[in-house]
């Protein structure tokens, strides 16, 4: 039978608006309650991919079986041989370890932010691989297990960096919950918790300096190694800003940028390296901004970009680390400025000047951030910048005092209009 061309148009939109009307009435959430670990934003990696893939070793499901990672796949089962070697009944050991796993594969499964390419016995293999890797590699970092002579990853330092990058990797991850349930079932006499160990492991991600002893208990709820790296900082700061600013969408509210190092020191401010517990507690007074040291090198920005990646895809995440990125980029606009923050041994810079501009001038860049944690401390420093007497004060030492010679000239001029005065005054006097 001949249909018209009306009939067929509402036939068309009939069944167009019962598939939408299904699709409508799913009740999927929006993204599973479990989820932590994100691909990485396009509008964020196309800035630098390299500071979000991996260079040598895959860890969870995403990058695994990449041809450009292969090779890396023996020393993660040498090590995993390695572990359950130790245990009393080895030939038992690892279907525990497989059967441990099983138990929490739906919701490890649910931390990744796309569906996983694998079967549930393939990808049960990839986290009990990965996971007893790094959690042996933990142990040979702190010495808790001997390291053999011929290990690559010990005697190789290229192998050291690779993974000093790619264990930090947003993307490149396995849930916190799997890496504990294997340490705690692999747990040997002697053994530091599992926080310390990740946190001894990249204990000089920031700097060299040796941070105090972390308060284990003001760290919960970790999703993986790049939360507990953020967590770590965030915890240990002693600075809260007790109502950071709000950023509006449409604008700017409440806003007040950093000036940067230059106009501060010619403001009369005055820059003071402070040992803290993190880096995040930066702190100004009386004319002094204490800023605690940051070790500047190949990984850095490797860091800084994963943490801020999960600030912008984790839900209700507050922008710690990009606070501190926008801030650090204010402070250093050019060459000079960090010269000045490395003068003050602020910044402990392993490449050069204008290679540690551009890491925080791109830092930020195509993030969103809902709230500014430093605005406190850059109305407090605008203020100050704003007194006459201390930007006198420090043009007259910059101009007059800034050498020796300087020093000295000037004290000589200044003697000598003392004494042409007091001569000028014994004169009208006689």
């Amino acid at each position: 039978m001949a249909v018209n061309g009306a009939d067929s148009v509402a036939i068309h939109i009939e069944g167009l608006a019962s598939s939408i009307e299904k699709d409508m009435a799913s009740n999927d959430p929006f993204m599973s309650p479990n989820c932590c670990i994100f691909k990485t934003p396009t509008i964020l990696y196309r800035l630098n991919d390299k500071a979000y893939v991996p260079d040598a070793f895959s860890i969870g499901p995403f990058h695994h079986g990449h041809p450009n990672l292969a090779d890396t796949e023996k020393i993660k089962k040498k090590y995993l041989h390695g572990l359950i070697s130790r245990s009393p009944s080895p030939e038992t050991k690892l279907r525990d370890l497989i059967n441990s796993v099983n138990e929490v594969q739906t919701e490890a499964r649910e931390c990744y932010s796309k569906p996983i390419g694998y079967s549930p016995d393939e990808f049960v293999k990839i986290l009990v691989i990965d996971s007893c890797f790094i959690i042996e590699l933990f142990r040979k970092e702190a010495n808790q297990v001997p390291r053999e002579d011929n290990d690559p990853i010990f005697s190789m330092s290229c192998l050291q960096q690779f993974l000093d990058h790619d264990l930090i990797l947003l993307e490149n991850q396995v849930p916190w919950v799997v890496l504990e349930r294997l340490f705690n079932k692999t747990k040997e006499e002697h053994d530091m918790p599992l926080i310390e160990f990740a946190i001894d492991f990249f204990i000089s991600a920031f700097s060299f300096t040796e941070p105090p002893p972390m308060n284990q208990t003001m760290i919960k709820d970790i999703k993986h190694i790049p939360d507990l790296i953020r967590k770590w900082m965030v915890s240990s700061t002693e600075q809260v800003e007790e109502s950071p600013c709000l950023v509006s969408f449409r604008g700017e509210k409440g806003w007040q940028p950093m000036p940067c190092a230059r106009s501060l020191e010619e403001a009369g401010i005055k820059f003071r390296r402070v040992e803290s517990k993190s880096i995040l507690d930066i702190k100004f007074n009386d004319g002094v901004l204490e800023i605690p040291p940051l070790l500047i090198q190949d990984t850095t920005e490797t860091v800084f970009r994963n943490i801020i990646s999960f600030e912008q895809c984790y839900p209700n995440c507050e922008d710690r680390f990009t606070s501190y990125a926008i801030l650090m980029d204010s402070l250093i606009n050019t060459a000079k400025d960090a010269d000045i923050l490395g003068k003050n041994e602020i910044l402990d810079n392993w490449l050069n000047p204008q290679d540690a501009v551009q890491l925080f001038k791109n830092l930020h860049h195509n993030t969103c951030y809902n709230e500014y944690y430093y605005q406190s401390l850059s109305r407090d420093v605008s203020r100050y910048c704003q007194r006459r007497w201390p930007r006198w004060r420090a043009a007259l030492v910059r101009n007059y005092f800034n050498t020796p010679w300087a020093l000295f000239s000037t004290s000589a001029a200044v003697m000598i209009l003392i004494l042409t005065l007091l001569q000028t005054v014994y004169s009208i006097k006689r």
